[in-house]
C-alpha cells in the first residue's frame, strides 16, 4: 500500500518515534511505501510532501520535534480546503492516511474519512487530555521537565523565604500540573477543573508561614481560572493576546504572573513566577514516551492493514486498542476524581481537628 503520514498541532517529544515505527514496520512487514505531508494539514491542502523511507527515519528515535514539521492549519478555513485535501491524496495515490495529532487534527481526519478518504488516527497531546486513551506520548517527558524545574525552584524558594509560582501547560485539563506538582512536592496545585479561590490560596500560604515554613511552591496550569475573576470577565482564563488560531483557540499564558502578584498583595510575602512554556515541549523524549510512541506507530500501521479506518489507536490499561475517532474528540479528558483526591490529600493545608 501507499500510505500518507502527517503530524498536526503542537509539537511534542515522541512524534518522530511514531513516524519511525510506522515506516519501519510498514516496509519490513507489509512492503508499504510512504509519503510524508509537511506541516500538518497545510501539507495536504498545499501538496507539500517528502518521501518517507528507511533512510529518512534513521536515527530519529531520540529526536524531539517532528521531521515532518507541523502547524495548526485547519483545511476548513481555507478555500476548498477539504476538497483540495482529497485531490492531493488522489494525486499521490495515497490509499490510507495516518494522522498524528490531538482533537483538532483527529477531527479533520474524521471529516475526510466521512468524505471518502481512509484515515487512521494516532493520539498526540502533551496535555494528556484526549479522550479515548489513557496516556498520550509527550506527557511523561513534559512532566519530567516540569518536575525538574519544581525541584530547582524549591531550593531558591527556601533560600530566600519566597513564594514561587510555577506555570505549566494545561489548557483545559490539569494533568501536567497534578503529576508534576505531586512529584515535585508542591504546596498548592491549581488546575482548570477547580476554579481558583485566591483567598484560600493566600490562607494556605499564611498557615505554612505560621508553622515555620517560610517558603511555598505553587504549581498552576495555564488554563486555570479564578472563581471570582480579577477582571470584569468572570471565570475567564488569562490570555496572552494575539487573536486565535484556525481552530479558534486563544493563546493562553500569564496566569502565573497574575497569581504571583495577587499572592504577594494578599500575604505580603515576596512572590516570584516562573513560566515553563515551550521548554516542556522541547528536547528528547523520555524512555517511556519512546516506547509508547513506538507502540502507537506499530498499532496504527496494523490498523491500516486490518482496514480499521475512522478509528484511532489508543492505550487502555497496558494494551494498544482501536477506538472510534468520534469517541476520541467528543470531549476533553479531565483529571479524574481519584487523582483529585490524591492531590487534595497531599496538599499542605492543616484544618482544625474535628471536635
Amino acid at each position: 500500500m501507499k500510505i500518507g503520514v502527517l503530524t498536526g498541532g503542537g509539537d511534542c517529544p515522541g512524534l518522530n518515534a511514531v513516524i519511525r515505527a510506522v515506516v519501519r514496520k510498514g516496509i519490513f512487514h507489509y512492503d508499504d511505501k510512504f509519503v510524508g505531508f509537511l506541516e500538518g494539514w497545510r501539507g495536504v491542502v498545499e501538496d507539500k510532501t517528502v518521501t518517507l523511507d528507511l533512510e529518512a527515519v534513521g536515527g530519529i528515535l531520540p529526536r524531539g520535534g517532528t521531521i515532518l514539521r507541523t502547524s495548526r492549519t485547519n483545511p476548513g478555513k481555507h478555500e476548498r480546503g477539504m476538497e483540495r485535501c482529497l485531490e492531493t491524496l488522489r494525486r499521490h495515490e495515497v490509499e490510507a492516511l495516518i494522522a498524528i495529532g490531538g482533537d483538532d487534527t483527529i477531527s479533520i481526519g474524521l471529516k475526510l474519512q466521512q468524505l471518502g478518504a481512509k484515515v487512521v488516527g494516532v493520539p498526540k497531546t502533551i496535555d494528556n487530555d484526549l479522550a479515548g486513551t489513557d496516556y498520550c506520548f509527550g506527557f511523561d517527558t513534559a512532566v519530567n521537565v516540569a518536575t525538574s524545574a519544581i525541584d530547582r525552584v524549591h531550593t531558591t524558594a527556601e533560600a530566600h523565604n519566597r513564594v514561587m509560582v510555577v506555570e505549566v501547560m494545561g489548557r483545559d485539563s490539569g494533568w501536567i500540573a497534578v503529576y508534576s506538582g505531586l512529584a515535585g512536592g508542591a504546596d498548592v496545585i491549581l488546575i482548570p477543573e477547580r476554579p481558583i479561590d485566591i483567598e484560600e490560596v493566600a490562607e494556605t500560604i499564611r498557615e505554612r508561614h505560621e508553622r515555620g515554613r517560610y517558603f511555598s511552591v505553587v504549581v498552576v496550569a495555564e488554563g486555570a481560572k479564578f472563581a471570582r475573576d480579577l477582571d470584569p470577565q468572570q471565570g475567564a482564563p488569562v490570555v496572552r493576546g494575539g487573536g486565535t488560531d484556525e481552530f479558534g483557540h486563544v493563546r493562553l499564558g500569564g496566569i502565573g504572573n497574575v497569581l504571583a502578584r495577587e499572592i504577594e498583595r494578599l500575604t505580603g510575602y515576596e512572590t516570584r513566577a516562573v513560566v515553563l512554556g515551550h521548554i516542556q515541549r522541547g528536547g528528547s523524549p523520555s524512555s517511556f514516551d519512546r516506547v509508547l510512541a513506538t507502540r502507537y506507530g506499530i498499532g496504527a500501521i496494523d490498523m491500516v492493514h486490518r482496514g480499521e479506518f475512522g478509528f484511532m489507536a489508543a492505550l487502555r490499561g497496558n494494551k494498544i486498542i482501536s477506538v472510534p475517532m468520534a469517541e476520541a474528540i467528543g470531549r476533553n479528558r479531565k483529571v479524574d476524581q481519584e487523582m483529585l483526591d490524591v492531590m487534595t490529600g497531599m496538599l499542605d493545608r492543616v484544618k482544625e481537628p474535628a471536635r
